[in-house]
């Protein structure tokens, strides 16, 4: 009963299909945001804020995974 020799490939496969559909995401993000930044002008406190909000939120994770892969 040895391993399947197809499962490296059903791994990459797998990984490179969730890396390509993150990028797909970003990318729809990314024109959508576009497109209403021509409609609409935000004040610079929201972008600040949201820059703050996003950012807090990252490091959080950061040190939550830190935590959690050496403690």
């Amino acid at each position: 009963m040895g391993a399947d020799p197809m499962v490296p490939l059903a791994l990459f496969s797998f990984n490179v299909g969730v890396e390509l559909g993150q990028l797909i995401f970003i990318a729809v993000v990314l024109v959508a945001i576009h497109l209403v930044q021509r409609v609409y002008e935000l004040p610079r406190q929201a972008v600040v804020a949201s820059a703050y909000v996003i950012g807090t939120i990252a490091a959080f994770w950061s040190i939550e995974r830190f935590d959690s892969m050496f403690m």
